[in-house]
């Protein structure tokens, strides 16, 4: 924890001063002091989200202990030790509920359980336990956009047309009932995972929609009663320990009551664009990131709100999933202060540009620091439903300094910051080479310009052993070929390692007062080949950022930036000159300089 440099100078103050030996009361600081400290460690505590280093783990990579080939929740424990030295304060779980797995469990069919693929309710109770005891949150994935087409309110559901959880869910006619032809679908909206989003359903007679899989029916969020189910399952983890939720699929709860086909994307010749399943590309303006999800997320930050602080200490956040166009959207995300929504709606603006432009970033992250008021940002660069930044970013020969560069951005920027468990080793994209190996049905649905989401999800590679020290049996995806050589047992031996790159980014952010609270304010804004930036908080000696974008050496002049002093060096890319001038910042191809200005 950061204390401030006024409290920190009130006890100093005590200790200094007075020859001889004090009394124990004369060594106690003042009431008034001690009032002020815990008033600061308390605000330290409620705010905890806003300089968070938060860490996504897919449980069924991540570490396994029974042998079955999948990871689970005791794996997690195992390595709570691990996280903690590596500086993380929250833990992110995909989800371990109940599954039949279609989507690796995102189609979930019992919201207040553990999956047994996972482990035990008590594996999750002493995870949790034992997080707590390093200082380090668990946030669970809320799914409520669908269910899994197993879950008890579905099967109810669909059982017949007057049955009281019909309503639960989007079921509606088809084009051509009284015809002789087949029942045509109401519309032409498609699954984001391939074709029409509505399934027929012989039973009853209706369409049931999906915005993904036919196995993930949406909910229906016209329905108070699909809103009270929600809060209570909320509540139901609360009460386990749980810190907050991140939000799946947010902004797609909704969609348009009439049902009014979504325009088709155009080229530049005019011919409608077509996706990786062999459909034409929707604009999504019908399906995606209508109003009342704002009215849905109000409603959830107050039930999440109204628990007890006594009973859960510590704030609770709430995380959106929130792939929007521009800073503007996201803005809303956020709420109003009287109406607040997310804590922390991702930002995907900035980590997925997906091309090393210094501009592009430049304009992304002001937008960031300028476009959402006093809200806090949330950078994102990975996750487990797209391909690693080495697949986005890398170039092959440079990769090691590339994810340098983008962890030095997602890091030493203002906000709290996400990212992918073996993003700190450098783990690497790997996918299936072949159909037939393909785990992931959208992988199969749309190979082979769709290859599925296997490559961004393969087992963590922690030491030299069978598996990468994975599991003892068989692991659910393959291990890749790189493991001997990119895994923890190496890296951490490695002072020059990415990991220890890691290390220290995530220590600089939490123990320097100008990273952990300044604001962000860009510098040398006319060069396109370094992305510099300047962090300032309050009577704090500012520090400046340059990270070179490009594969040729570059030297930087912050000079004219309203700076001025001499530069002490907090960290550099290994190997790399240190630079004690502001108008003379020497970085090497994909060079970064992190120094403070004295």
């Amino acid at each position: 924890m950061y204390l401030s440099k006024t409290l920190a100078a009130g006890v100093l103050s005590l200790s200094i001063g007075t020859c001889g030996p004090l009394s124990a009361a004369a060594q106690d600081p003042p009431q008034q002091l001690k009032e002020q400290m815990a008033a600061t460690a308390q605000a330290e505590e409620r705010n905890w989200w806003k300089n968070a280093v938060i860490y996504e783990i897919y449980p069924r990579s991540f570490q396994d202990t029974n042998g079955d080939g999948i990871g689970d929740l005791n794996g997690i424990t195992r390595r709570l030790d691990y996280l903690k030295d590596l500086g993380v304060d929250a833990i992110w779980l995909t989800p371990v509920y109940p599954s039949p797995q279609v989507d690796f469990g995102y189609d979930i069919s019992d919201y207040e359980a553990i999956d047994p693929k996972y482990g035990t309710m008590a594996d999750f109770d002493l995870l949790v336990a034992q997080a707590k005891r390093r200082h380090i949150r668990i946030i669970m994935d809320m799914v409520m956009n669908h269910t899994s087409d197993k879950h008890k309110w579905f099967i109810q559901s669909r059982s017949s047309r007057d049955n009281p959880y019909r309503d639960w869910y989007m079921w509606h006619d088809g084009k051509d009932q009284t015809g002789t032809g087949k029942p045509q679908p109401p519309n032409n909206w498609q699954s984001y995972f391939g074709h029409s989003a509505w399934q027929w359903d012989e039973k009853t007679g209706q369409f049931y929609y999906h915005k993904f899989y036919a196995q993930q029916p949406d909910l229906n969020w016209n329905n108070p009663k699909v809103h009270e189910a929600f809060k209570e399952i909320m509540g139901f983890w609360l009460k386990r320990g749980v810190a907050g939720f991140r939000f799946d699929a947010i902004t797609t709860l909704f969609e348009d009551p009439n049902l009014a086909d979504e325009g088709i994307v155009k080229d530049q010749d005019g011919k409608p664009v077509i996706n990786a399943y062999g459909d034409p590309k929707l604009d999504d303006s019908k399906t995606n990131n209508l109003p009342q999800v704002h009215t849905v997320m109000q409603e959830m930050r107050a039930a999440m709100d109204s628990y007890s602080s006594t009973e859960f200490p510590g704030a609770r956040v709430l995380i959106g999933e929130t792939y929007l166009p521009n800073v503007a959207e996201l803005a809303k995300q956020y709420g109003t202060r009287q109406k607040p929504e997310f804590h922390l709606p991702m930002d995907f603006q900035v980590g997925f540009i997906n091309k090393l432009d210094a501009a592009a970033f430049r304009a992304k992250l002001n937008d960031a620091e300028t476009g959402i008021g006093d809200n806090t940002p949330l950078l994102v660069f990975d996750n487990h439903d797209n391909p690693r930044v080495d697949a986005r970013y890398g170039d092959g020969v440079h990769d090691l300094d590339i994810q340098r560069v983008l962890s030095t951005v997602l890091f030493l920027s203002r906000g709290a910051a996400l990212f992918y468990y073996g993003d700190e080793l450098g783990m690497q994209t790997t996918p299936p080479t072949r159909k037939q190996d393909v785990k992931d049905p959208i992988g199969i649905t749309g190979w082979p310009r769709e290859k599925g989401r296997d490559g961004e999800r393969t087992p963590m590679q922690w030491d030299v052993r069978t598996n990468a020290g994975f599991t003892s049996g068989i692991p659910w995806l393959p291990v890749p070929p790189n493991s001997a050589k990119v895994n923890v047992e190496v890296e951490k031996s490695n002072p020059n390692s990415l990991f220890a790159w890691y290390q220290r980014l995530i220590h600089l952010r939490k123990t320097n007062a100008s990273v952990a609270h300044g604001d962000n304010m860009m510098l040398d804004t006319a060069n396109t080949q370094v992305l510099s930036w300047e962090r300032k908080a309050p009577g704090e000696p500012p520090v400046v950022v340059s990270v070179n974008f490009t594969a040729q050496p570059q030297t930087v002049n912050l000079g004219g930036s309203g700076l001025s002093g001499k530069l002490q060096t907090l960290l550099k890319t290994p190997g790399a000159p240190d630079s004690s001038s502001l108008e003379n910042i020497q970085l090497g191809p994909f060079g970064v300089y992190v120094g403070q200005v004295q």
